[in-house]
């Protein structure tokens, strides 16, 4: 099949839902037998008499904060996991922090199928630069290539001088890490007069591809599409080349409820993504991802006929990604907490040039030198991303709530 992954991608609605069903009473019955906290949670949940995907709607959102707080209560994993830790695969963590844990599935994150939709095929060398220290996202792209047949170097963050002449050195074909890196390592090599031209073909997540920086790669020769994908469910949607929205992963149940509620809402109407896996070791029922998408009506002309959703576009709530890392409120609370001199902190993230940049901005009420520098250096120790400091007067912040203002333009 030289179009598609596999037949799945192209079943009709119906077939579709018919199997979806299935396998989501096989999931319910499997977490409620094998994972105790779904035995608490599905206590009263009977598989069997859901008829049809929308039943899921009876059931309780999940979300991240209580995920962390079982864990917390119940190291290692709250109950939530439903093979023992030893039989897993891999163990990772999170922000939060939140533990996660995958089964021995060769590629778990079912991350192939998102590739091979980038134009990634069979004996294809591939640039990774996904982080592998303790987060998931590394492994999860590593493994989804090597199902697809592709050879890895397992690039990993930062160190773009040395990246630049791996690429050089090395041909691949393509890159995967987030949108804005792979710009750092081109920049990088054109500044050493290294010849990186053999990436033609990337897949980004982690963060937002803005429109004028898949253009910039399209003059560069690089062709870029986008997945989108979390620590916790793996592969959730993904782009193919008629780049009409994001085509749900087969391997999920997606759903936009009202944010805060588990209501869902009409289709086109903009809520909170929420996610049912299929996974066994690790199930999660519907997950509040905390992100805000929207169903896209009709099929994609690229001819697979999935869900398809409009991708990320926003936070439900006030956490942002930066550098394709979550920041929290929680954290710029932290960074207030250590400074008795703040009053009050609003974290501004906006774009400059094809990168990410966030300015946090503090009401003070005295200013001792060297304040601004020992903020900065406890904001980058509590997100583990640099951030600018501007010192303010007291009542200079909007009286709105908002802890962290996303200013970047995504349209």
């Amino acid at each position: 099949m030289a179009e598609y992954y596999d037949a799945l991608e192209t079943r009709s609605p119906e077939a579709r839902a018919e199997a979806t069903l299935a396998a989501l009473k096989a999931q319910l019955a499997h977490a409620k037998a094998e994972s105790a906290a779904y035995a608490e949670l599905l206590a009263d949940v009977e598989p069997e008499s859901f008829t049809d995907l929308g039943d899921l709607a009876r059931l309780p959102v999940v979300r991240k904060a209580a995920l962390i707080e079982r864990q917390a209560a119940e190291p290692p994993f709250g109950g939530l996991n439903a093979i023992p830790p030893g039989t897993a695969g891999r163990i990772f963590t999170s922000p939060g922090p939140l533990y996660e844990l995958e089964g021995r599935e060769s590629d778990y994150g079912r991350m192939a199928r998102a590739l091979f939709a980038a134009g990634f095929r069979p004996s294809d060398m591939l640039h990774n630069c996904f982080a592998y220290h303790l987060t998931p996202g590394g492994w999860i792209l590593d493994a989804g290539a090597r199902q697809l047949g592709c050879a890895v170097i397992p690039a990993g963050v930062g160190q773009s001088e040395q990246q630049a002449q791996a690429i050089a050195h090395l041909r691949p074909q393509g890159y995967v890490g987030t949108p804005d890196f792979l710009k750092v390592i081109l920049d990088k090599a054109a500044e050493l007069g290294l010849d990186c031209s053999s990436v033609t073909r990337a897949l980004v997540s982690g963060g937002a591809l803005f429109p004028s920086l898949r253009a910039e790669y399209r003059e560069r020769g690089v062709a870029v599409l986008q997945c989108y994908a979390t620590g916790e469910l793996g592969l959730i949607a993904y782009e193919s080349e008629a780049d009409q929205g994001m085509l749900v992963d087969e391997g999920v149940i997606v759903e936009i409820v009202r944010p805060g509620t588990g209501e869902p809402v009409p289709e086109g109407e903009v809520g909170e993504l929420v996610v049912t896996n299929l996974q066994s070791a690790y199930p999660l029922i519907r997950f509040a991802t905390g992100d805000l998408s929207a169903v896209k009506p009709g099929a994609s002309a690229c001819g697979r006929t999935n869900q398809r959703i409009a991708g990320w576009m926003g936070r439900a709530d006030q956490t942002t990604k930066v550098k394709g890392m979550f920041v929290h409120p929680e954290q710029v609370a932290e960074v207030v907490k250590r400074h008795a001199a703040i009053g009050k902190a609003r974290l501004v993230v906006t774009r400059a040039g094809e990168a990410d940049q966030m300015t946090l901005h503090c009401e003070v009420t005295e200013r001792p030198e060297g304040l601004a520098a020992a903020i900065a250096e406890t904001l980058q120790a509590v997100c583990k991303l640099r951030g600018k400091v501007a010192l303010e007067e007291g009542g200079a912040l909007p009286n709105d709530g908002k802890v962290i203002e996303d200013a970047r333009a995504y349209d």
